[in-house]
Parts: C-alpha cells; structure tokens; sequence
C-alpha cells in the first residue's frame, strides 16, 4: 500500500501563480451555548437577506466546482482588497460591472453552489456567475500527454478555467505587473484600490474590501499618487491609455480571445505577456499561453524535458501537443509545484519611492 496515496501538493510561489489560493473548509454549524454570537450571525444574515439576492448555482454549473483552484488567479497577492477567502470556506469578490460596483459571495458546501451579491452590479454579477466558476469552461478536451501533466490533473479535478467577463479588472493589475516583482505588484494594488476605490457594497462584505476605481479615476490619478504607490511613469502611462479606451477594451470580453488580444495590444505599452494573462481571466481563454516570461518557459522546460535553459520558442514546442489547451497544460505544470532547482537569490524588489 505504500506509496499509493500521495500527500497533496504544498502550496508554493509557483503554484499559485497557477491559481492555487487555499480555501477553508466549511466551518461546523455554531455549538449550543455562543448565545449572543449566533443571534449577531442571524442578525447579519437577515440584514444580508434583505439588500442582497442570492442564486442557487447547481443547475447552471451542473457539477461542484473547486473554489480555490478556478477563482485563485483573481486573487493578486493575499492581502487583495478585492478578493477575500474567509474561515466558512466562501469566497468573496468585490467588482466594477457594467452595471455599477458589486460585491459577490460564493460558496460550495453541502452538496450545494450558492452566490449571493450586492450592490448595482449585483444582478449582473449574479447572471455572469455561472461563468465566473467554469461553467462554460469544457475540461473533457483536454488530453494529458506527459506523466506529470496526467498526475497533476488526477489531483485537481476541480480545476475549471474561469472567464470575469471583465477586462479592466484583469489589465490594470496585470500592468502593475510588468517587469516588477509580485511583492512591489501586490503592494501598489492594494494603495491605489484603497485609496482612489469605494468599500464594497454590502452589509455582509468582509471588512476592508473595496471595489477598484472606475476608468474616470484611473485617469485622473495624479504623477505623485504613481509615485508613492511605487508605480513607474511608464506603467503609470499605460494604465491612464488603457483606462481613456475602457469601453471599447471591455467589447474585447465577448470577442474570441486572439481578436480581444489583438485589441489590448494597440495600447501601446500592452504586449503579448500582458494580453495573455488579461484574456486568461477574462475571456477564460484555455490555449492562450504566456510568453514573455521570466519564469515559466524553465518551468515548462525543467517539467517536460529537464531543460531550465528553454525559451519562448521551445516551451511553445513542448506545449504542442496540447494544441488549443495550452494554457490549462501550463497551469496543471505550475500547479505541480515542480520547479527547477533555484541557482541564484530572488528578485530584490525595487522602490521608486526612495527616489
């Protein structure tokens, strides 16, 4: 028997970046006795009852999906002002709709999917949430080629591609993201939502959540504000473009994804890396595959060939096979943890700031 049953995955750098985000089990109904913790939670739910609608999933979906496997590359960083997992095991997400800002809980337990939003952008929220967790999403045509692809696959069988339907909520964070690492990405995030966003709409949203600015407010961001949320001119100038087009980058959402690709790269400053990681979320889009990457085309390589040195072209060549998956083949690859063998220290973050 032994060796049969392998302890799962540790969750590393690498396999969140895969869209791992852990989340909690379900915690147990309240214990005879909390008394007055149990009527602030009836309280809390009756209030949430009755500014907030709530859909039952399961019919949409027509399967349980896996919270933190299909909605863990939303998350940017842990401490996300957009994105919370909080101890009942639901997932909560603060949005900018087409319909105004909204704040979305979803949650998988008993047999049951349920989401329950709030806000203007509650109702279209509620209607995009089938999508949001997988639901058009066809993980029977992908085709395992390599053992490891097969083993990782084996043990996330909850993994479905999500699609946000929302583009600027994916751009301006992947932007933050250019040439900089997570840690100086996450932290500029985190200053310029909480401070030129709004607190998530709701009774019962997680304190400290905000929904992101809107395009009018990325605009209007002032040079000093880039500089103390450690955001360089460049990247600064490239979300203002970004954010005077944003209705005319949101059409990309309901394009097919090179098209939409294609339409972020004629903002200047937005390349193939960038287009790549927006349209994943976006458009749930399962072959766009990143390149231009620091990291993963090693990754890939060290996975499939043993070779760290790989480049764009030859990761591409090892992805091959799974022509019209290739992003989930790469996704499964990150979410093994498997990684070559570090040679030299981390990034040192920079900070403009000090300047």
């Amino acid at each position: 028997m032994a060796g049969r049953f392998r302890p799962p995955t540790p969750t590393t750098r690498t396999t969140v970046r895969g869209g791992h985000t852990p989340v909690p089990t379900p915690t147990a109904a309240p214990r005879a006795g909390d008394g007055d913790r149990t009527l602030d939670r009836d309280r809390d739910r009756e209030r949430a009852r009755a500014l907030g609608r709530k859909l039952d999933l399961l019919p949409a979906l027509g399967f349980l999906p896996d919270l933190g496997l299909t909605l863990g590359p939303l998350r940017r960083g842990p401490a996300d002002p957009t994105f919370r997992v909080t101890p009942d095991g639901s997932v909560w997400r603060a949005s900018r709709t087409p319909e105004g800002p909204g704040t979305i809980k979803v949650a998988v337990r008993d047999g049951a999917a349920e989401a329950e939003a709030w806000g203007p952008g509650a109702t279209w929220l509620l209607d995009n949430a089938p999508a949001l967790l997988g639901a058009g999403d066809d993980p029977t045509a992908f085709v395992p080629r390599h053992k490891l692809v097969l083993a990782t696959h084996r043990r996330r069988p909850g993994l479905r591609l999500t699609r946000t339907g929302l583009v600027l909520e994916s751009l301006i964070p992947t932007i933050l993201e250019q040439k900089v690492t997570a840690t100086e990405a996450y932290a500029s995030w985190r200053h310029l939502v909480r401070k030129f966003g709004e607190p998530a709409p709701g009774p019962a949203a997680p304190a400290g959540m905000y929904v992101m600015p809107d395009a009018r407010a990325w605009r209007l961001i002032p040079s000093w504000e880039w500089h103390r949320a450690n955001v360089d001119g460049k990247r600064a100038a490239t979300i203002v473009r970004a954010a005077g087009v944003a209705a005319r980058l949101e059409e990309a959402a309901r394009m097919d994804p090179p098209a939409a690709r294609r339409r972020l790269e004629l903002i200047p400053g937005v390349g193939p890396w960038t287009s790549a990681e927006t349209v994943q979320r976006s458009n749930g889009a399962p072959d766009e595959v990143t390149t231009g990457d620091l990291h993963l085309p090693g990754i890939v390589g060290w996975a499939l060939a043993g070779d760290r040195t790989t480049d764009d072209g030859a990761m591409l060549d090892l992805l091959a096979p799974y022509e019209g998956q290739r992003h989930r083949a790469a996704r499964l690859i990150l979410l093994s943890g498997r990684v070559p063998p570090r040679r030299a220290p981390r990034m040192t973050p920079g900070d403009i700031r000090e300047l």
